[in-house]
């Protein structure tokens, strides 16, 4: 077994004796993280409706039992990475898988609705401290760059393997214990992961870690939660004072928040970085086509078990196509990449994604009349290789829009694009289900995969050109807002 010495750093930043590890066995521990997370964000779809017969809620409650996950995610990915660049990688990951088993077991112990949401909001802050600070622990564990790439590889896959693993699990799941099983089995997975990261996890921190911006964090967390309380509650409770009032705030803090990182020595985001183009499209192509997924998601696994009348474990299985070919494109999407064809992928991705949307509409519409299985598969499976194109140019295409001593910030914006894309989608699903025709729900989702074929056509520049300088600060020094080591 092959060990090298990981830098590690004393309290006060300076770097301390190497520590021996098994960089193979902390990448395994990071990665199951990274499958709990990535599986916990699609396994719940299909429990959907059994949570509902068994607590109650109407439909804007199963929205904000996938959202409340999603949103706090979105809010507070950048913000942990910086965190754990101060404080120490290992105690900062497992104080967040301790937070994730913790509010796991609460999950599955909800005796309602509004429980069950309080604890899905407290997952998602678990799960914020988690993916940043693992692929900052893998950087700093494998210094060779081919075995980094190697060990990077992995952690891509194993990301597709958690979204296309969770419908197919849930429905088993549900199907042979019920719906609590569903968050009760991350519980003892999450506590041999704590006890793993203690023990052969290193510590580590950034030498200069970045300066702290709660005023950023705080004005950015009342952007993403204004937007989604105001898509999740406006279709059902009307234009009343409340969602006006959350409409103000997401509205006021979005345009403070901007406001605020222009005068900021160190902001959170600063809002200099998005003159990069390519920056615009990875983001805008993250957030677009991720809604489409969010929406797929939660719309397939109601539309199956509510409509057609399906079993949870059926509706999981016929999922399964869309996880396995956006599995199974991402790879040789990459080589494609690495040529300089992240405009092409990103092209065709937004196509092949409103040719499925469109198709959902005409196959699977609302439910009833039962789909025809095959047909559906095929469509799901042509939705999965959009998506597939998606996720490898959305990276590469941010890490090229900035310099490289910004890889840390352009992969947390891509990452926090994604998952605020994720809860859009479900948001905007759930306000069109049962407002119209079936098909309706599907056609509102197709702007945001046509977004994602605008940007590359319109927006991204033809040629591969060289990233543009990072922004100086008034007095000339050059910000640096990286919340992880750059790879």
């Amino acid at each position: 077994m092959i060990r090298s010495g990981a830098a590690v750093t004393n309290r006060d930043g300076r770097p301390g004796p190497p520590r021996r590890t098994t960089p193979g066995l902390v990448l395994a521990i990071c990665c199951t993280s990274l499958f709990l997370v990535t599986m916990d964000g699609s396994i719940v779809h299909v429990a959907l409706p059994s949570i509902q017969r068994d607590l109650g809620g109407d439909l804007s409650a199963l929205q904000w039992v996938v959202d409340g996950y999603l949103m706090v995610m979105a809010s507070l990915l950048v913000l942990a990475g910086s965190l754990a660049d101060r404080f120490g990688r290992r105690r900062f990951f497992a104080v967040g898988l301790s937070l994730f088993a913790a509010a796991s077991l609460l999950c599955g112990l909800a005796p309602s609705v509004g429980v069950l949401v309080a604890a899905r909001v407290l997952q998602g802050v678990g799960a914020a401290m988690l993916n940043p600070v693992a692929l900052a622990i893998i950087v700093s564990v494998y210094p060779d760059r081919s075995r980094r790439a190697r060990a990077l590889g992995w952690w891509s896959a194993v990301s597709g393997l958690g979204v296309a693993a969770g419908p197919p699990l849930g429905g088993l799941v549900v199907t042979l214990g019920g719906w609590r099983w569903v968050f009760l089995l991350t519980v003892p997975v999450a506590a041999v992961g704590v006890l793993l990261t203690l023990r052969h996890v290193p510590e580590s921190r950034a030498l200069l870690p970045r300066r702290p911006d709660p005023r950023g964090q705080l004005l950015l967390s009342g952007a993403v939660a204004g937007l989604i309380v105001t898509l999740i509650e406006a279709p059902h409770r009307g234009w009343t004072w409340p969602v006006l009032l959350a409409l103000a705030v997401g509205a006021g803090s979005a345009l403070l928040f901007v406001r605020h990182g222009l005068r900021h020595p160190v902001p959170l985001v600063d809002p200099r970085l998005f003159r990069s183009r390519r920056l615009v499209v990875a983001v805008g192509s993250a957030v677009g086509g991720f809604a489409c997924f969010g929406g797929t998601l939660f719309t397939v696994s109601l539309a199956l078990q509510t409509g057609a009348g399906w079993d949870a474990l059926a509706a999981g299985l016929m999922v399964l196509p869309l996880g396995v070919a956006a599995l199974l494109t991402s790879p040789w999407v990459g080589a494609l990449v690495a040529r300089r064809r992240s405009r092409l992928c990103l092209g065709l991705a937004g196509a092949l994604m409103t040719a499925a949307l469109l198709g959902l509409g005409v196959v699977l519409g609302d439910g009833t009349p039962a789909p025809e299985a095959l047909l559906l598969a095929a469509v799901l499976a042509l939705f999965g290789i959009g998506l597939g194109m998606l996720n490898p140019p959305v990276t590469a295409t941010a890490l090229a829009g900035l310099p490289p001593d910004r890889s840390g910030v352009a992969g947390a914006l891509a990452s926090t694009a994604r998952q605020l894309g994720l809860a859009v989608g479900v948001a905007v699903a759930g306000s069109l289900i049962g407002a119209g025709p079936g098909a309706l729900v599907w056609l509102g989702l197709v702007p945001g995969a046509l977004l994602v074929l605008v940007l590359a056509v319109a927006v991204m520049p033809a040629r591969q050109d060289q990233p543009q300088e990072a922004p100086a600060t008034p007095r000339g020094r050059v910000r640096s807002s990286t919340p992880c080591p750059r790879p």
